[in-house]
């Protein structure tokens, strides 16, 4: 289904205030088709649900979520929609380098699972639902998402060697060694690793695939074949693709390549991918 969009999508017509903050807006169109993936990102996703419709996401391991939800660092395995007819949706991306201090946990203690927005902020999401739920309008949801995101209490912020090295990470494609950038900040491989597993929810040897692979299922939703794709985002071969996108997906490149939300997200996300 290229080109035939199932939501309408809206980006905010003004920048978000909170730094290392992105959102969207989602609404259904009643076409969406079973079996729907969220392909993991290297962001904290945070899916704001509103309205009437029953929105149902169910993990690799067959576990449900009903309704909003906190997806960490790029959740092990992509997550399938459900019964999600007349969906609307304020979806965040957290930058790791900002997710502590706005979820109030390190994104390591969030254990690779799914999460109730409820069971980190409390009350205080339900009637932010109703707010979404009684807006005139995106750039008002927008604008109430973006005030209640600031309003979160100030948290110790993460260590400036780990945010550098998750931009360095980031700006290299996934590509940059390890060791390299260990070196770069002073630090031991050993120290990296612990540290920045520790505040940023993976280690820094997964966060560089992460952002490897999510640059690899974008070139596929283009339309490049494997070939091409392992070759420009830097694997040994097609294989080591395909075992890549298993890993993070449960999926074949193909599959990936098919996903309609991988479709829209140059619309949702301009700039940020």
């Amino acid at each position: 289904m290229p080109g035939e969009f199932l939501w309408d999508v809206v980006g905010p017509g003004r920048p978000v205030r909170t730094p290392g903050v992105v959102m969207a807006g989602f609404a259904d169109r009643g076409r969406n088709p079973a079996g729907l993936r969220l392909i993991p990102h290297p962001a904290v996703t945070v899916a704001l649900m509103f309205g009437p419709a029953e929105v149902v996401m169910v993990d690799a391991g067959g576990r449900e979520r009903r309704g909003s939800l906190v997806a960490g660092t790029g959740w092990q395995g992509a997550v399938g929609m459900r019964r999600a007819t007349g969906m609307r949706c304020v979806q965040v991306r957290l930058s790791p380098t900002v997710a502590r201090g706005i979820l109030g946990v390190a994104p390591s203690e969030l254990g690779g699972e799914l999460v109730s927005p409820g069971d980190l902020w409390g009350r205080t999401v339900g009637e932010l639902g109703e707010r979404l739920a009684g807006a005139t309008g995106w750039d008002e949801r927008f604008a109430l998402v973006d005030d209640w995101l600031g309003r979160r209490p100030e948290r110790r912020p993460i260590d400036r060697e780990v945010a550098w090295a998750w931009r360095r990470i980031h700006a290299s494609r996934g590509l940059v060694r390890i060791e390299e950038v260990a070196g770069e900040v002073g630090w031991s491989r050993k120290r990296l690793w612990a540290r920045f597993h520790d505040q940023l929810g993976l280690p820094p040897k997964r966060a560089a695939r992460l952002v490897r692979f999510d640059r690899a299922a974008h070139r596929l939703a283009e339309g490049h074949g494997p070939a091409r794709v392992s070759a420009d985002c830097g694997y040994a071969d097609q294989s080591h693709l395909h075992r890549d996108v298993m890993a993070f997906t449960g999926t074949t490149p193909a599959a990936v390549a098919r996903e309609p939300f991988l479709a829209v997200d140059d619309v949702a996300w301009p700039g940020h991918l």
